[in-house]
């Protein structure tokens, strides 16, 4: 995988751009669930009373907390407050808000900051605590269990009257032990406990608490859709990134698959099978670049959303924090034994699919073949073996990936009854909220998916990286054939001369040489002709000139300059190649014959067209030149392939032609005719053929006959005849003595 990195480079700025994005969606889904707790906890709870901190209070309420008070807290209460008096010109303000004022003089909140708040709400909750339970004392309603320090709270009489008996120091000690019973419940606790209480002063000073219930609830709602709508549009914008770098990546990973095979010689293509490259820049292509859409999406997400909520659900509850990392440890036990079990059959899937590959695509180009030899049913077994294979290894990964989708609910439902069950004793003992543990379900959900989608990457990561493995075997593979570093050009004037000198080759891996001590000279103006046995070497000796192989040892020379000296484009614009098998290419006759040049002017094509004998196909056909020609030309016959190849290497005028066995589709008039207007439309170029039939090169002017890869006669036909053992019984093989006379 790592190989493949550098093809992201491109991209590092959407990357970038989506992570960022990503972060926005992950603390936009982990600001949800403390929405949810506000609405439970504040909204429903304290009826929409956000705060301990009372926003207005009366003188007398003032005071009352102030008996609980130190100097130092007195001032520090009172300097966060403005005392405005029945008179003053905002009471009015106040008044609308708060029906029940009667006048009364009011301590009005100054506008302070979130931090200075939230130290004087600690400080204020525990005033308006004391003040609550004395309160609730003097009323015979003191709860069991609070300390009041040995004092005896007599009933029946007003709170005032009460305090005007206690000295500064009993009323403080009084305070700290009712503080001390909620102080030990926890901050939270304390500040609802507060809360209540101011909730319980604002109605009895005339405010409509459930308008402030309904406010808040709609308040805090409205942000949550606004929240959503912005994970949302991030979720959005990250999707339409992923795909962009996805495609993006799979169509620079097929271009350089496609330039790097493109530029193999027959030498590396030898060590990859067709079908296996075709599978490397299609099916492995896709498999990276569904990863990656799904590496964007969830492996950057997942661990910022873990850790997010992790953090979140602990500063909820610490105390039930063992269960997440309980799930989390069950959740890593079973990804890891699925990854150890499935990773080996995902290395095997891309194999089997090339063996697939490999038999559909032989029996498709073999079919007429299967056919006369009635191997339908012996191909189609063949074809059967190899997709159930793949089908039973396919089928083994995903029964075992199917298991963790059940296995992952399991942990999760059994997760969220253990915090149920957890929470709901906290909420019993008073040491937890309701909303509190609420939003901790929501943040071990949150923990768990982010690890159910770390495992979703754990079933493509595997087979990505085998595909990745793959691509980068192929971009890997140095090319043997390259261009000199300091390359050669050719004379303006140049004349196509080949010669071979002392030329040997073997193909890769083989122990001995194919083509021994080859030596020859191809002259302009004439034409050169290779005869022999089948597998003597003639084809290979036509492939070694462009440089599709290279030769062993020896050199070969084009007007005396090494081919290895010359840039590649260089060699082969100057060379016409005809191949053994014909090949067409989808398009028009015209679009075909161009193919060789298309700048070439018309009337040239239609000249390399009559050369060919194939004018006679443009005739019968309907559209003339522009008539379809089908995949690999299909739809006409070797004979009209093989003329509009020759037709093809004719428009690009070069100096060397290579004919390998062109003609063999032939009937011996158009071979005729087509070779006469060869020899008169080509006179100043070097014409090489690799023949079968005696008929076809017995008028060259040089015969090269091979056996065994090695030269055994070179000459013209009649003297080839007289003194050539091999050459002669080809000869008589297929022609009378009339004939070759």
């Amino acid at each position: 995988m790592l190989k493949l990195v550098k093809f992201l480079k491109p991209f590092l700025f959407l990357i970038i751009a989506a992570i960022a994005l990503l972060y926005i969606q992950a603390m936009a889904d982990l600001a949800l669930p403390d929405y949810m707790s506000n609405i439970v906890n504040i909204g429903i709870q304290q009826s929409g009373v956000d705060s301990a901190v009372p926003n207005v209070m009366t003188k007398k309420d003032m005071d009352d907390a102030m008996y609980f008070s130190s100097e130092e807290d007195k001032k520090y209460i009172l300097s966060n407050y403005d005392l405005i008096s029945s008179d003053h010109s905002d009471y009015k303000e106040y008044e609308k808000l708060y029906a029940s004022l009667d006048k009364q003089d009011i301590y009005a909140l100054k506008k302070i900051g979130k931090e200075d708040k939230k130290v004087l709400e600690l400080v204020m909750s525990q005033k308006i605590l004391a003040v609550a339970g004395i309160k609730k004392a003097l009323a015979g309603d003191l709860p069991s269990g609070v300390d009041m320090g040995g004092f005896q709270i007599p009933k029946g009489i007003d709170y005032a009257t009460f305090m005007s008996m206690l000295t500064t120091e009993q009323r403080l000690t009084i305070a700290d032990m009712i503080n001390k019973q909620f102080i030990s419940l926890g901050d939270t606790m304390v500040i609802q406990a507060a809360s209540a209480v101011v909730k319980e002063s604002y109605v009895d000073m005339g405010l409509d608490i459930a308008r402030t219930q309904r406010n808040y609830i709609l308040g805090t709602g409205g942000l949550m859709l606004l929240v959503t709508l912005i994970g949302a549009i991030c979720t959005i914008s990250v999707g339409f990134l992923a795909a962009k770098i996805a495609s993006g990546l799979g169509r620079n990973l097929r271009s350089r698959i496609f330039k790097k095979v493109s530029s193999f010689s027959n030498k590396e293509l030898d060590q990859f099978s067709t079908s296996s490259l075709i599978t490397r820049s299609t099916n492995d292509v896709t498999q990276i670049q569904n990863m990656m859409v799904m590496l964007i999406r969830m492996v950057f997400y997942a661990p910022i959303i873990g850790v997010g909520a992790i953090i979140r659900a602990v500063d909820k509850s610490v105390s039930m924090s063992w269960i997440i990392a309980l799930a989390v440890i069950i959740l890593i036990s079973l990804i890891a034994t699925v990854f150890v079990i499935a990773m080996p059959k995902f290395k095997m899937v891309q194999k089997l699919i090339d063996k697939l590959n490999l038999v559909t695509r032989e029996n498709l180009t073999g079919l007429m073949v299967i056919r006369a030899f009635n191997t339908q049913k012996f191909e189609e077994k063949r074809f059967d073996d190899a997709n159930k294979d793949l089908t039973k290894t396919s089928l083994f990964v995903n029964r075992v990936m199917v298991f963790m989708m059940p296995a992952m609910m399991v942990i999760m439902n059994g997760t969220m009854l253990l915090i149920v069950w957890v929470g709901a004793h906290q909420i019993a003992e008073s040491t937890m909220l309701v909303g509190d543990m609420m939003a901790f379900m929501q943040y071990a959900l949150q923990v768990i998916f982010a690890f159910l989608m770390m495992s979703m990457m754990f079933i493509m990561i595997p087979r990505a990286s085998v595909s990745a493995q793959r691509i980068a075997e192929v971009l890997e593979t140095e090319v043997s054939i390259t261009d000199s570093p300091e390359p050669k050009k050719f004379n303006k004037e140049m004349k196509g001369s080949v010669e071979f000198r002392n030329m040997s080759f073997k193909f890769l891996g083989a122990e001995e040489n194919m083509l021994k001590n080859i030596s020859f000279t191809a002259e302009p103006g004439k034409t050169t002709a290779i005869i022999g046995s089948t597998g003597s070497g003639k084809s290979t000796i036509l492939n070694l000139i462009p440089r599709f192989y290279d030769v062993s040892e020896g050199e070969i020379l084009i007007d005396g300059i090494n081919i290895k000296e010359l840039l590649l484009h260089d060699l082969r614009q100057a060379i016409g190649y005809v191949p053994q098998k014909a090949s067409l290419f989808k398009g028009t006759i015209e679009s075909n014959v161009k193919y060789g040049d298309r700048d070439v002017a018309f009337e040239d094509v239609e000249l390399a067209v009559k050369i060919a004998q194939a004018d006679e196909i443009i005739n019968e056909k309907e559209k003339g030149y522009q008539s379809e020609i089908s995949q690999g030309g299909g739809n006409v016959s070797g004979g009209q392939k093989q003329r509009l190849s020759i037709a093809r290497a004719l428009v690009k005028k070069p100096k060397i032609f290579l004919f390998d066995d062109s003609f063999s589709a032939l009937d011996f008039k158009t071979d005729l005719k087509l070779r006469k207007a060869l020899k008169e439309h080509t006179n100043d170029s070097t014409l090489i053929i690799v023949g079968q039939r005696i008929s076809t090169i017995k008028y060259a002017e040089q015969i090269i006959v091979l056996e065994d890869g090695k030269i055994v006669g070179i000459g013209d036909h009649n003297s080839l005849m007289s003194n050539c053992d091999t050459y002669r019984e080809i000869a008589y093989s297929q022609l009378s003595e009339e004939e070759l006379s």
